[in-house]
């Protein structure tokens, strides 16, 4: 019994070092729009606040964009930077909005998330720091990518 408690006090203090471990991928990068907690409460819906300032997911195929097949620009909630044109949007069959491909190379960042005990590539927003949702490596050509976006993070902008 006592060898059983030691080795799981082990594997805690193994678990606690893992996510305590900040690679330098993960530092934030500059960001423009800067706002106190308050003021992103203020600005933000609570669940966009939930999803953009707290890293949170909303439900799949339950959201505004998942279908939308209109053409347009897709535009962060948190502070209008445009992310991601209609013309790149596919249907992953996630339930969350997928794109191939950003707006351009400087309108999301990537930040390496080591939460639920897995990495994963987590996409946010380059202006605001938002959290959007996560990139992977199974989406279509011609970038191999799919960014797999919370509706709610972002704002549709139609256009002709």
């Amino acid at each position: 019994m006592k060898h059983l408690k030691l080795l799981f006090a082990s594997f805690g203090l193994a678990v606690c070092a893992l996510l305590a471990q900040q690679p330098a991928d993960t530092i934030m990068p500059q960001i423009s729009v800067e706002k106190s907690d308050a003021e992103w409460r203020q600005t933000l819906n609570p669940e966009q606040y939930r999803v953009l300032r707290k890293k949170g997911t909303e439900r799949p195929f339950a959201n505004e964009y998942v279908n939308n097949h209109e053409h347009g620009v897709y535009r962060c909630a948190g502070c209008g930077h445009e992310l991601f044109r209609s013309e790149t949007k596919f249907d992953s069959g996630t339930g969350w909005p997928s794109f191939y491909e950003a707006i351009s190379k400087d309108a999301v960042r990537i930040k390496q998330d080591r939460s639920f005990l897995m990495t994963r590539e987590e996409v946010i927003c380059a202006n605001c720091g938002g959290h959007l949702g996560h990139v992977f490596d199974d989406g279509p050509q011609p970038t191999g990518l799919r960014y797999c976006m919370n509706s709610v993070a972002m704002k549709f902008e139609k256009q002709p």
